[in-house]
């Protein structure tokens, strides 16, 4: 459990450290979404497509993981073995996803804008492996 909580830990602080560079989301302004589609890095994520009322495509590329704790007092003391109710009573666990959603805006077949959001704690960040012709070596993030 606590190394399951260090390793969390660990990767939210790297997370902490890094941050979101305008010129890496400029980038990708005007681009033809071709090299979205293609670019090696979005690949790698589970991605979510919705169509807005006037035709534009909004495509969430979501890297992310679950991350979880439990608190609790009390002991068990029936010879190791716990039923669920007793269980309950002195445990409590919250799961939640942190993730940054990187957000792209595309009509006429171009991206319009790229914004990333962080959420449950994780904050997002960029660097040349995020932009659109990226194809460099790999484990750069």
């Amino acid at each position: 459990m606590i190394k399951k909580f260090t390793i969390v830990a660990a990767v939210l602080s790297l997370a902490g450290c890094a941050h979101v560079r305008q010129e890496d989301l400029d980038a990708w302004v005007g681009q033809p979404v071709d090299l979205l589609d293609k670019q090696p890095v979005f690949l790698t994520m589970q991605s979510v497509r919705t169509i807005t009322a006037d035709g534009t495509e909004i495509r969430n590329y979501v890297n992310g993981a679950a991350v979880g704790s439990c608190n609790g007092s009390g002991s068990v003391s029936s010879g190791g073995f716990v039923n669920s109710a007793t269980y309950s009573q002195f445990s409590s666990c919250v799961a939640r996803l942190a993730a940054c959603n990187n957000i792209f805006y595309i009509k006429d077949g171009r991206v319009q804008r790229y914004t990333p959001i962080g959420t449950g704690g994780m904050r997002c960040y960029t660097n040349e492996a995020m932009r659109p012709n990226f194809s460099g070596p790999a484990n750069v993030l």
